[in-house]
């Protein structure tokens, strides 16, 4: 009796949403593997590519995992996480992003009949914590070092890398042509932590092979006046001016009052607008430079100006392109003319102006400093150039870890394998429930080398079979068998160079277990209603003051009512 006059207590606001329990970790860890769902097939040299069509008309075409995931808009609050995680793969070492949501989906979808038998999260938690820490030590124990090799070794063993990362993407015909462009233009930028040191420019027209690199700064002309044509296009050994000033005839402002006593007092004022910008260019001719280059307009006064005097000039050069000379010139961006020394002008071999395509480009090469270096892009379609600047941005991120943690492992699935293996092996020794949670870790390991044969059309069971049994072998000279994709068997991945660094292997399995691991330790989801009413109304509100508005504006503009 007491019970029932006890009041109701409402904690929550009326409409809030709540989900909780077994049903909805369940929920969660579909809604991941539905993620992982999308990208799985484009994993491997055989991958296949996605075209994603956004609400503004512009297509991606794609199998970047980063770049997938960040064109999704995935709403779902679970599997958000897994696009966090390829983000943030992608920004720390550049590739593996792919692998790092299917090993987490693979993860959550081994992990899911244990939760539906009630099984307790934390258990699985922390026996996949557990196998994550042995893997990572087994990586490090397996992993080669390229350190201590001869400059021309180093390059070899880096292009190998840089191919394995290539040989996925859209280019990956032409991975060897690129891979060594890649190894120079970062061996090019030595110690500079900067990643915009590495320019790509892109111009349609032409065949992939017809790409370049530059070692200094190309960028393309920008905007000219008129004299501009009566410049030299070649110097060599110039010395050159960077600015953050106009070099324009400027009139007075609109707003500006002058009060003459006398007519003739007028010429002088005019006079001195004119005084002003010739005294800036005399300067800019004395400081012995001949290439001038400003952030902001050069007009066409001062164009033809230099061009009297054989000095080349551009103006509207972009921030990033002027840093760029800077670093690579050793000049220093001037904000005034005034009392310009030698030591801040920058200087290079050979400075010219080149057609490449139907585009002119400016070129700097055999840079002083050479902290630089820029990649020319060619190809058909735009889509095609876009995706070759993400793969070569993949390659480069590659080839810059590997110089710096110069530790490599086989790729082509054979690292998976044998921590897989190693991991099934240590779970025997193990006691209790543990030992059953470590050998689905170890089996969700697997989905790389059988993916590769998925998305490549061999039968996945029959090489995956043949795998187990080559890295069963006690003397362990399996260890570096991986997948064939070429002839559908099975090969030694570090005699035929598919290489990656050991940090790429790390850093997923650390990404993917905690991803997993955060994802199995939610146990309640609460969606609070004024969110999606608070953007519900405030759409309603401006689509009302937009219509009201535009009935008045009508009725003001339309005929006059009789």
């Amino acid at each position: 009796m007491s019970s029932m006059l006890q009041p109701q207590i409402i904690l929550l606001k009326e409409g809030t949403d709540t989900s909780q329990g077994k049903a909805q970790l369940v929920s969660n860890i579909n809604a991941c593997t539905a993620v992982a769902d999308v990208v799985r097939t484009t994993l491997g040299p055989r991958g296949m590519d996605k075209l994603i069509h956004d609400d503004k008309g512009s297509v991606t075409i794609s199998n970047d995992g980063a770049t997938i995931m960040k064109l999704l808009d995935v709403v779902h609050p679970a599997a958000k996480i897994l696009v966090d995680i390829a983000k943030s793969q992608d920004s720390e070492v550049g590739d593996g992003t792919t692998t790092v949501v299917l090993l987490a989906g693979e993860f959550l979808k081994e992990a899911k009949p244990f939760i539906e038998d009630g099984v307790h999260p934390q258990n699985l938690i922390r026996s996949y914590r557990n196998a994550s820490y042995l893997a990572i030590e087994k990586i490090k124990e397996l992993a080669v070092s390229i350190e201590g090799k001869s400059l021309e070794e180093k390059k070899t063993l880096l292009a190998k890398c840089a191919a394995t990362t290539l040989s996925s993407k859209l280019i990956g015909g032409e991975k060897e042509f690129f891979a060594s462009m890649v190894v120079d233009a970062v061996i090019a930028i030595g110690d500079e932590d900067r990643l915009n040191m590495i320019g790509i420019k892109k111009v349609s027209g032409g065949n992939m092979r017809d790409s370049f690199l530059v070692n200094g700064v190309a960028f393309k002309k920008t905007f000219s006046y008129a004299g501009f044509e009566q410049q030299p296009k070649k110097f060599l050994n110039p010395k050159i001016l960077l600015l953050n000033i106009e070099l324009e005839l400027k009139s007075e402002k609109e707003n500006a009052e002058i009060r003459l006593s006398d007519p003739s007092q007028y010429q002088s004022i005019v006079d001195a607008e004119w005084n002003i910008i010739y005294d800036k260019l005399d300067k800019c001719v004395q400081s012995g430079a001949k290439v001038v280059l400003s952030r902001l307009a050069i007009g066409d006064l001062a164009t033809q100006y230099f061009a009297d005097r054989d000095i080349f000039c551009a103006g509207r050069v972009t921030e990033e392109d002027l840093q760029r000379v800077a670093a690579a010139t050793g000049g220093t961006v001037q904000t005034s003319i005034n009392n310009v020394i030698d030591e801040v002008l920058g200087t290079c071999e050979c400075f010219e102006e080149k057609q490449v395509g139907n585009e002119r480009f400016n070129i700097f090469s055999g840079c002083p400093s050479g902290r630089t270096a820029t990649i020319v892009l060619r190809g058909g379609a735009d889509q095609f150039i876009e995706e070759a600047e993400r793969s070569l941005h993949d390659a480069i991120m590659i080839v810059r870890r590997a110089l710096k943690n110069s530790t490599v492992v086989a790729g082509g699935g054979a690292i998976d394998m044998e921590i897989s293996r190693y991991l099934w092996q240590k779970a025997r020794k193990i006691t209790g429930k543990s030992q059953l949670f470590i050998n689905s870790y170890a089996k969700a390991l697997e989905v790389i080398p059988r993916q590769l044969c998925d998305n490549a059309g061999f039968d996945a069971t029959d090489v995956l079979n043949k795998l187990r049994q080559k890295h069963a072998l006690p003397s362990g000279e399996g260890a570096l068998y991986g997948v064939d994709i070429n002839t559908g068997g099975i090969a030694d991945s570090f005699a035929n160079f598919v290489w990656e660094p050991a940090v790429v292997k790390i850093n997923a399995i650390n990404a993917a277990t905690e991803a997993a691991c955060l994802v199995l330790s939610v146990d309640e989801t609460v969606k609070n209603p004024k969110s999606e009413s608070a953007q519900g109304e405030a759409a309603a509100s401006a689509m009302g003051g937009r219509g009201r508005g535009g009935g008045l504006r009508g009725r003001g503009r339309g005929m006059r009512r009789r």
